[in-house]
């Protein structure tokens, strides 16, 4: 009998309990910031935190879903990495809709508690992106999952940069500058990962192809 491991099932039985293991410690550290984040977002009065508390939310959603499709086929990671990106862009419409509100109702956040929060959750996700960056290219499943964790980065240093604004001019003006910053980005990070997604669900599918195959050979 052939050696498991000279079919390649060892190897994506490991790179399996790998992902497995890996989404799960981010999921804990997201679903944890989330609430963290909200809490202080409403204290703080921040619209960028409470993006930055949705966008956690969203990936802990994401990290969660990840795991279902972890042992799934192409297509059905494909099919989770479009929800993943719709996901993405609901954020990104999210913070566009945060923003045109304090256009027209100013609000002045609470940039210490921006601040503080802002470098925990930077702390945070840095530790996720870590952790997934040996994922990135193995599959469109965890590409996904490492371009939520790239988002969540960019959003704490920008909300960090926003409380440092807050406190140098007394407005709230840069945290409306940076919520449409991240908004751009959401939508742009959305839109790659839905093109990903369904360049793998046009592929052919090979266990339909198998079966076609098989039964042209019969006789």
């Amino acid at each position: 009998m052939a050696d498991c491991c000279e079919d390649k099932a060892c190897a994506l039985d490991a790179l399996r309990v790998r992902q497995s293991s890996t989404l799960k410690i981010v999921l804990a550290i997201n679903a944890v910031m989330f609430v963290v984040e909200l809490v202080a977002g409403l204290i703080a009065g921040s619209t960028a935190l409470l993006a930055d508390c949705l966008d956690n939310l969203g990936d802990a959603l994401t990290y969660a879903l990840s795991l279902y499709a972890v042992s799934r086929s192409p297509r059905i990671k494909a099919k989770v990495a479009i929800f993943k990106g719709t996901l993405i862009l609901f954020a990104g419409i999210f913070v566009l809709l945060q923003v045109s509100y304090h256009l027209f109702v100013p609000v002045v956040p609470i940039f210490k508690i921006m601040g503080i929060i802002s470098f925990v959750a930077l702390l945070a996700n840095g530790t996720c992106l870590l952790l997934l960056w040996k994922h990135k290219e193995e599959d469109v499943n965890m590409s996904s999952v490492w371009h939520c964790s790239r988002n969540d980065i960019a959003s704490n240093i920008a909300v960090f940069v926003a409380a440092g604004a807050v406190w140098l001019t007394n407005a709230g003006w840069p945290d409306i500058v940076v919520g449409l910053g991240l908004a751009t980005l959401f939508l742009m990070s959305a839109i790659k990962v839905l093109k990903a997604a369904v360049i793998e669900l046009k592929k052919p599918d090979i266990a339909t192809v198998s079966i076609q195959i098989n039964k042209r050979n019969k006789p």
